[in-house]
C-alpha cells in the first residue's frame, strides 16, 4: 500500500472545514465514581460532604470545564476539580486496560471487551457513561519493503486508540450539570506510531494564524497518526467528526460538553481533536482537553489558532517527565543569551506549550520508591500525584492515600484513585 507521508515543506489542504468485613479482611477502596453520587444520611436527613460536591459541581460546572482557564482553582487545587481530573483519568486507564499489548494474540492492536462492558471490565463500574463508538488511528508510514521478514504485528498501521462515550445516567447528568461526552485516547502502543512519534518535523495546517510567516504548524507525526486513512480505514479525525457531529444533533438541545482526555501520545492527538472540533463545527459545545503528560504539539502559530478556536486545554505535566519537554529546546534556549533566545522562541519553526498549565513533581511525591524515567511517566503516577498535590507551596499533602505501585508498571489493572 502506498504510504501517505505528509511533506514537512508542503502546505496542507485545510485540516478542519456490600457486606461488613471482618477485622482481618482487606477493604477494597470504592471506586473513584462511587464519591461522586449525591446521598442522604437516613436517619438524620443531613447532606453528606459528596452531596455538597455535587451540588457545587452542577453550579460550576463551566468553571471546571475552564470557560475562564481554570482562574484560582489549580494552586492550591479546587478539590471537586481534583476529583473529576481523576475521573477522566480512569478512562484513559480504561483504554490502557482494553488494548491488546501482546504480539503474538491474534487481535493484537484492537480492543480485548466489545463497547456494551468496555468500562466494567476494565474496571470502572458504574461512572453512567456508555461508550458509543470505538476509534481507530492509522499510521502515514509503513514498513520499508527490505523489511518484509519481520514479524507481521511490527508493521500493523492501523490500531485500536480510545472510544467515545456518552453520559446517559439521568443522578450523573444532574450532578454534572450536563451531558457530557468524553473522548479518551491512549499513548503510544505499535511499533509504527513510536516511528510517528520521531517524526518530529513541524507540518503547515489549515487556519489563517498571525504567529508567523509560515503560519501555524504541527508534529508531522501526530497530523499524520490523525488524519491518514487507508482503503479499509477510516482516519481518525473522520471517526471523531462523524461521531461529534451524531452527538450534536441528538443531544444538542440541552447542556453538553465534550471533555477529550489522553496520556502521552493521546494528549497531543485531544489537542488537535479539540481545534478541529471547535474549528470545524459552528454548534460545537464547550470542548475541553484534560492532558496527561503530553508532549509539544505545535509551534506559537497553532497555540494563537488553538486559543481563537476556544478549546480549553488543562495541560497536566510532571516536572520529571522528559516526555513533557519534547519536542523542541524550549528549555535549552532558556539558557541562551536574551536576544537569542527571543528570536528562537519567536520563529514559527520552534515548538512551544499549549493550554493551562497544571505542574506535578514525582520528587515530592512519598510513595514513589524510585523516580526514573519509565515512572515518572506513568499514567498512574500522574494520577497518584493529582490525588495528594495541594499547592505550589504544599506540594503533597499527608493524608494523601497510596493508590498504586508504579514498580509494577505493567499491572495496568490495580489501583483505585481516590482522594
Amino acid at each position: 500500500m502506498r504510504a501517505a507521508v505528509p511533506s514537512p515543506g508542503k502546505r496542507l489542504a485545510p485540516l478542519f472545514k456490600s457486606r461488613t468485613p471482618s477485622t482481618n479482611s482487606v477493604v477494597k477502596p470504592a471506586s473513584a465514581c462511587s464519591c461522586f453520587r449525591q446521598l442522604k444520611h437516613r436517619e438524620t436527613g443531613r447532606t453528606t460532604i459528596a452531596a455538597k460536591c455535587a451540588v457545587v459541581c452542577k453550579k460550576k460546572w463551566t468553571e471546571y470545564q475552564g470557560i475562564d482557564n481554570w482562574e484560582g482553582l489549580l494552586d492550591p487545587l479546587d478539590d471537586n476539580l481534583r476529583r473529576e481530573i481523576l475521573r477522566y483519568g480512569e478512562f484513559v486507564e480504561a483504554t490502557y486496560r482494553s488494548f491488546d499489548f501482546n504480539p503474538s494474540s491474534p487481535t493484537y492492536g484492537t480492543s480485548k471487551h466489545p463497547k456494551s462492558s468496555l468500562l466494567a471490565r476494565a474496571g470502572i463500574r458504574g461512572t453512567g457513561y456508555r461508550v458509543t463508538r470505538y476509534l481507530h488511528a492509522t499510521c502515514g508510514v509503513q514498513m520499508p519493503h527490505w523489511a518484509s521478514n519481520v514479524p507481521s504485528w511490527m508493521g500493523t498501521r492501523s490500531s485500536w486508540i480510545g472510544f467515545v462515550a456518552v453520559c446517559k445516567d439521568g443522578r450523573e447528568i444532574s450532578r454534572l450539570g450536563r451531558r457530557d461526552v468524553v473522548i479518551a485516547l491512549r499513548g503510544t502502543g505499535t511499533c509504527l506510531e513510536w516511528i510517528e512519534n520521531l517524526r518530529a518535523n513541524l507540518t503547515c495546517v489549515g487556519g489563517d494564524g498571525d504567529g508567523g510567516a509560515e503560519g501555524p504548524m504541527v508534529g508531522s507525526g501526530y497530523l499524520s497518526l490523525y488524519t491518514s486513512k487507508t482503503a479499509t480505514n477510516m482516519s481518525l479525525q473522520d471517526i471523531i467528526r462523524e461521531e461529534v457531529a451524531r452527538i450534536i444533533n441528538k443531544y444538542s438541545d440541552r447542556p453538553l460538553s465534550l471533555t477529550i482526555t489522553g496520556h502521552s501520545l493521546g494528549a497531543a492527538l485531544a489537542i488537535l481533536s479539540a481545534y478541529d472540533i471547535s474549528s470545524n463545527f459552528s454548534n460545537a459545545p464547550m470542548v475541553t482537553v484534560i492532558s496527561f503528560g503530553g508532549p509539544r504539539v505545535g509551534n506559537r502559530a497553532f497555540r494563537h489558532l488553538l486559543e481563537k478556536s476556544k478549546a480549553n486545554v488543562l495541560r497536566i505535566v510532571n516536572s520529571d517527565d522528559l516526555v513533557t519537554k519534547v519536542p523542541g529546546l524550549k528549555d535549552d534556549v532558556a539558557r541562551l543569551p536574551w536576544l537569542f533566545r527571543e528570536s528562537r522562541e519567536h520563529a514559527p519553526s520552534a515548538y512551544t506549550d499549549v493550554g493551562r498549565e497544571l505542574r506535578l513533581s514525582s520528587r515530592e511525591c512519598p510513595y514513589l520508591s524510585s523516580v526514573n524515567l519509565a515512572t515518572c511517566h506513568e499514567l498512574k503516577t500522574y494520577l497518584q500525584l493529582i490525588s495528594g498535590f495541594v499547592s505550589s507551596k504544599c506540594p503533597f499533602r499527608a493524608t494523601a492515600k497510596k493508590v498504586l505501585n508504579v514498580n509494577n508498571s505493567r499491572s495496568r489493572d490495580k489501583g483505585q484513585y481516590l482522594n
